[in-house]
Parts: structure tokens; sequence; C-alpha cells
């Protein structure tokens, strides 16, 4: 059970079919089905919290650092399309994360990811199926911390994953805002027009959000382009994130796994082009 972790009096994720557990589902499909995103507000408490905080300080000694430039698909550049095409816009991304194989199963954050009424809740919040809703099946991101330091954040860009669930741990003195457009892309559609609006400048559909430690965040981040913004001041921002898919056996790709983690092992070669969508990334 999750009692030193989550607040199950307010989230009830393990009651499922309680008036309560309903309620809340009914809440968090409305905020995403119209932002694509929905938030939490302290899903683990204070105790929780602090026993993320000192599994992060723990960790991040073993994230892996880089600082690159790249697209938002984290993809090749391709010089037959025109420079001003989205795919061909490299921005310079500077990012840690502590990959999925530094937290033990006795961990906060594996204990969360792994608790059996966690994926469920999830799943139903989204309103998937049980047959297109699976864990992602990437031993090095399947469930990460995400580490900013001073002057670091994370350009615009697509996930892998379909759905991300963000915990925010910590937050930096300053910045680390959130931003988002919701439902840009679609299975069938990249929709370059509307990207490059964003990359331009344009903030008609950009949404922004301040997480504070606890606060549960659950994400369309193969549909919505996202970025953070640079985190100001010596505290860290740490944000632990879970990974969902909609394909079983969906991993990450060789290039952006090298990229993110500075490693890559078999078991990506091996899952290369196991997805749903015909998607860049």
């Amino acid at each position: 059970m999750l009692q030193d972790l989550v607040d199950l009096g307010r989230y009830p994720i393990d009651r499922p079919g309680s008036w309560a557990y309903e309620q809340l589902i009914g809440d968090l499909r409305r905020e995403l089905d119209r932002d694509g995103c929905a938030v939490l507000p302290g899903f683990v408490h204070e105790d929780g919290v602090a026993r993320l905080l000192k599994e992060a300080d723990k960790t991040a000694v073993g994230a892996h650092r880089s600082f690159s430039r790249t697209n938002a698909y984290f993809t090749k550049d391709d010089p037959a399309l025109a420079p001003s095409h989205p795919v061909r816009r490299f921005y310079d991304r500077s990012n840690a994360f502590v990959p999925a194989d530094s937290f033990s199963k006795s961990g906060p954050l594996r204990r969360i990811y792994e608790f059996a009424g966690f994926l469920p809740f999830i799943r139903t919040a989204l309103n998937e199926s049980e047959d297109r809703f699976f864990r992602y099946d990437d031993p090095l991101a399947d469930v990460i911390i995400n580490v900013v330091e001073e002057g670091q954040g994370f350009p615009w860009h697509f996930d892998t994953n379909n759905y991300t669930v963000t915990l925010a741990i910590q937050n930096g003195e300053f910045g680390g805002e959130f931003e988002y457009a919701p439902n840009l892309r679609s299975a069938e559609d990249e929709n370059f027009a509307a990207v490059s609006a964003v990359l331009d400048g344009d903030r008609t559909r950009v949404h922004q959000l301040v997480l504070n430690p606890g606060d549960l965040q659950i994400f369309k981040g193969r549909y919505s382009l996202h970025r953070v913004a640079p985190v100001k001041g010596e505290r860290r921002r740490y944000v632990g994130i879970f990974s969902f898919v909609e394909t079983e056996g969906m991993c990450g790709g060789v290039e952006r796994t090298r990229q993110l983690y500075g490693r890559v092992l078999q078991h990506h070669h091996d899952k290369e082009g196991v997805r749903r969508d015909a998607l860049l990334d």
C-alpha cells in the first residue's frame, strides 16, 4: 500500500468503483479532454515528498548530463527539407536524467509506478482500454527523474511515449515553468504548420503550468508540443516521470535513448520500430 507516500484519502486510487474514485475520474477526464493535461495537487503528501527528495538527492549523482542541439523530434537533420521546416530547427538542450535502472523496487518512485492500482487508475482517467495501455517497456526510461540545474531547461519537443505522468519533487528557486501546446498533432498528422507557428513564437495555443512538490500531472506528451523553461538559482528542479504507451513492448528509439541517457542497450535495438503510429519520433 502507499499510505506512506500518497494521500489516499484525497485520491483513493486503491478503491476503484467507489463514489470518490468515480468523481475523481470524471474530473480528470474533463481536464484531459479539454487540455490534454490534468493535475492532482498534493497527490503525494508531505512525508512522501521528503522520501522522494531523499531518493532524488541520492541518485542525482548518477544522472546522465548532456548538452546538445536537438529538434522537437530528437531526429537527425534532413537537408532535403526546407530550412524553416520543424525537423530542421535545432535548439540548445542542457538537461540531466536519472535512468530507470538507478531505482530499486523498494524505493518510493518505483513503488508508486508499480503499485497495482496505479496503472488502472491512469488508464481509466485517460479513458483507454486495457489492450491499448501498457507500461513503457524501456529499462532505462520507464521510471526516471529529470534533474534541471542552474541555467538548464528543455526546448520544445514531443514525447516518444503516448502518455507521461510526472510527479513534482522539488522546484528550482526560479523558473522551470512547464509550457505546452495541447493536441498539436495526431497519430495521423504531424501538423508541421502548427508546430512551426509555436516555434516561431505564436503563443495562442500555449498553456503555462507551475507544479508544486507532490503534484501529479497526467499529460498526453506524444501529441502536445512542450518545454521546460530554464531554472535559475542553486536549488535543483526534480521531477519524477512515469511513462505509459498504447503498444505493448514499445521502447525508446536508439537515437533518442543515446541522446538522453548516454548509452543504449540491446533491448533498444531489439524493440526499434515497435509502435502503433508512424510519427517521426
